[in-house]
């Protein structure tokens, strides 16, 4: 698929703020929110980092504090990053409805409405469901999910969907064709110069709309309709994600449950109008072309708001931290005298430079009223002024 700067763009990833926000859930599971820097100095290992890590914390001051207790480094949440957290879990309290409709939704899509926990846990993020939701919701919503292991092992566990409420079972594409009054169908955003990719949409969207929430009793496994459903489930996954994306490979460990094609990323390469696809950082990614407006999201869900949060106030601290470390070099070099040396010969470098752009200009400027030797003067004490 050809690159698109914009979507390429949406799909970077920050890593300076995923490692941040790992150190940040570390430091929140440590006894009284406190972590010593020995042990996150461990943790660096799982997080693919060299170096110290007291170095690494002392370049986000706004986000992290670090302070000596009995001769030993602590680290702990600023006061700020403490707020952030706060809103975020009053974010995710409020948005509980939001996560049992997600999940119910899940296993409604899913063949036996059933899904294995570990595969739901690799996506859990994509869709905003909380680290503890097993506890949080599964228990607290027992009529309508529940834990189950068929084999009796740990790694089998399933939740299972027990009661499916009809105000679920519509797709984001059937709820925008309820608002704007017309029939069920996909969008597409491809420029009008992409003639075979249009004639190609409209046949395939000519077809009826086969929702992702009908079972696949009928369908034949390579058939239009088949496909249709399929491109309709990922659709719909997608529209549930925070980001509007997700990771191909991710999305294929679903093949069995989901009744998704072997081949996947050669069914959404099909369809580059409604999807784009992206091997950054070598691993396939899919985005849903219409959640987004050139790199932005459309809508943001609240807890990508607050998520953004916590990439500005990263940011700043950063920016603190450079700023200070640039003045402390700039005195260090002023008290060994190298700046002085520096200045002066910038100075002087530049006070030919410009004497020598008076030279080519014709009677204009500063050429037309003094002399070579007289403009050196003047451009002296005009510098040696600035510097006062």
């Amino acid at each position: 698929m050809k690159k698109e700067p914009d979507l390429e763009s949406a799909l970077a990833r920050n890593r300076r703020w995923m490692v941040n926000n790992q150190i940040k859930n570390i430091i929140l599971r440590s006894p009284n929110q406190v972590a010593p820097i020995e042990f996150l100095q461990k943790k660096f290992k799982t997080l693919d980092l060299k170096g110290k890590a007291l170095n690494w914390l002392k370049k986000y001051p706004c986000c992290f504090e670090v302070y000596r207790e009995k001769d030993e480094l602590f680290c702990q949440l600023s006061k700020r990053m403490q707020c952030l957290v706060e809103e975020e879990e009053a974010i995710k309290d409020s948005q509980e409805p939001v996560f049992v409709e997600r999940l119910a939704k899940l296993l409604m899509m899913s063949k036996n409405q059933r899904l294995n926990v570990l595969k739901i846990n690799e996506l859990k993020r994509s869709f905003g469901f909380p680290d503890d939701y097993l506890l949080r919701i599964v228990p607290k919503y027992s009529d309508m999910f529940r834990v189950v292991s068929y084999t009796g092992r740990r790694s089998s566990m399933e939740i299972e969907l027990i009661s499916r409420n009809p105000n679920f079972e519509v797709s984001s594409i059937e709820k925008l064709a309820k608002k704007e009054g017309r029939g069920p169908r996909f969008s597409c955003s491809l420029p009008p110069t992409w003639i075979k990719s249009w004639e190609r949409f409209r046949e395939f969207d000519a077809s009826p709309y086969i929702s992702p929430y009908k079972e696949t009793i009928g369908l034949i496994e390579g058939s239009v309709e088949m496909d249709k459903r399929s491109i309709g489930l990922v659709h719909e996954l997608l529209s549930l994600t925070l980001w509007k994306k997700a990771s191909i490979l991710k999305l294929a460990h679903f093949r069995r449950e989901f009744c998704l094609p072997d081949k996947l990323n050669v069914l959404l390469l099909k369809h580059p109008g409604i999807f784009y696809v992206s091997n950054r950082y070598q691993i396939y990614t899919v985005l849903l072309r219409e959640g987004y407006n050139g790199s932005e999201l459309i809508e943001k869900d609240p807890l990508v708001v607050v998520k953004e949060k916590f990439g500005e106030l990263m940011q700043e601290g950063l920016h603190e931290y450079n700023r200070r470390h640039y003045l402390m070099n700039l005195e260090k070099k002023r008290k060994k005298g190298d700046l002085t040396i520096r200045t002066e010969t910038r100075k002087r470098d530049s006070n030919e430079e410009l004497c020598e752009r008076d030279d080519d200009q014709e009677g204009g400027g500063l050429g037309g009223i003094f002399d070579a030797e007289e403009r050196k003067r003047f451009y002296k004490v005009l510098f040696d002024d600035d510097s006062k």
